[in-house]
């Protein structure tokens, strides 16, 4: 199949981008149910754990039957029909959408396909859906691509692809992404080992908030891996992420706690930490939890 010359490529996207915005005027539905996610929604964007679907709902159906034809409509109505959880509503909009060719849609049915969420989980469709919204530089899309071929879901595993969608994500900006080509400059998938690349894609996610990263960061300087090993910087970043609930991270600071790294020992503040972590499934942290139990009670 002939591909089309880089220019046109870029004009293509520009002209769908452009017709996608301007499709229908601003509505309720745009306040409530837009999304921070997709480079051409009007107004703020929602973050999704932030949308409130009893209000979402109902402004996007009135949205949707006053303009029947709007992918940026259609898509908000199905977002929001899946905060609340209702998957075949959710589907059915996300699909009307993706036909029409609205990327961030696409990548919303790839998550769908991913999740097992309103259909049977199928890798193969959701590397489809993900490669269509990647394809028109969706930076989600190409995040989500990129683990795909990272852990070989419905695609052969190939390092060198993930490295490559990570890359294309994490330049826009992603922090997902930075994060994931962090890990593959850390263990040397795909790409040349490089610690030094590896924290600063790590430092890039973590200065915005992105906990994993912010973990990711504190194991450096816990190890001393490409900078001098320094517990007091491992304690502040595992904290950071610890606190927005990242379970791997409350893991970790448990440890430092048990092992007297960077903090005095405190067997009552690991467990804690292990709690919290178990509590998430983290069978690691119970596992670590139950035998910092029986050491506090004298038992072998």
């Amino acid at each position: 199949m002939l591909k089309r010359p880089a220019a046109i490529c870029v004009l293509t996207l520009f002209l769908s981008t452009n017709a996608f915005a301007q499709d229908a005027p601003v509505t309720d539905c745009d306040i409530y149910a837009a999304s921070d996610q997709d480079p051409q929604h009007i107004g703020v964007g929602v973050p999704f754990d932030k949308m409130n679907s009893a209000l979402a709902i109902p402004a996007c159906e009135a949205a949707v039957r006053q303009y029947p034809n709007s992918s940026r409509l259609t898509y908000q109505l199905g977002r929001a029909y899946y905060k609340a959880n209702n998957f075949d509503a959710a589907l059915a909009q996300f699909r009307k959408a993706a036909d029409q060719g609205l990327a961030v849609a696409q990548a919303s049915l790839g998550v769908m396909y991913e999740s097992g969420h309103g259909v049977p989980q199928d890798y193969a469709q959701a590397a489809a859906w993900f490669h269509k919204a990647a394809d028109q530089g969706l930076a989600v899309a190409q995040a989500n691509l990129g683990v795909m071929y990272k852990n070989g879901h419905g695609v052969p595993q190939d390092y060198a692809q993930a490295v490559a969608w990570f890359h294309k994500a994490a330049d826009q900006g992603n922090l997902d992404a930075q994060d994931n080509l962090g890990g593959m400059f850390e263990n040397g998938w795909g790409i040349r080992r490089d610690y030094s690349q590896a924290i600063a894609w790590y430092r890039k996610a973590a200065d915005q908030g992105n906990a994993g990263a912010q973990n990711n960061l504190a194991r450096m300087y816990e190890n001393g891996w490409g900078v001098p090993q320094d517990y007091a910087q491992a304690i502040a970043g595992y904290r950071k992420a610890a606190d927005q609930g990242n379970a791997v991270a409350q893991y970790n600071l448990g440890l430092m706690y048990e092992k007297g790294r960077g903090v005095p020992q405190d067997y009552t503040q690991a467990a804690v930490w292990y709690r919290k972590a178990a509590d998430q499934g983290l069978e690691l942290a119970q596992k670590h939890l139950d035998e910092l139990n029986a050491k506090r009670q004298g038992r072998p």
